[in-house]
């Protein structure tokens, strides 16, 4: 099979596996109220829009410079919760 028929079943799957982990983390937050898990929580539902977004695009290039800020945000509120994580325990 083709490039094109894979592409966008494979940008779902990841799509749909950001959307589990987006949801277990909200899960964790809601029941600790940490800060943590709500970062984590808004990074990956993020990523899964923006491949919810990729897949259903016309032009789903992963080299345009859009995707690549979103992914720069979703990676940089992952290393925002690492920082205030260690930095809150001190």
């Amino acid at each position: 099979m083709s490039r094109e028929v894979f592409h966008p079943l494979l940008l779902g799957a990841i799509a749909c596996a950001s959307l589990v982990a987006g949801l277990f983390f909200l899960r964790y937050w809601l029941s600790t109220r940490d800060r943590f898990f709500l970062l984590f929580s808004a990074s990956f539902l993020i990523e899964a829009g923006n491949r919810v977004e990729m897949a259903l695009s016309q032009a789903w290039g992963e080299d345009a410079p859009l995707n690549y800020g979103v992914r720069l945000l979703s990676y940089g509120l992952i290393l925002l919760a690492i920082w205030d994580k260690n930095r809150s325990s001190r």
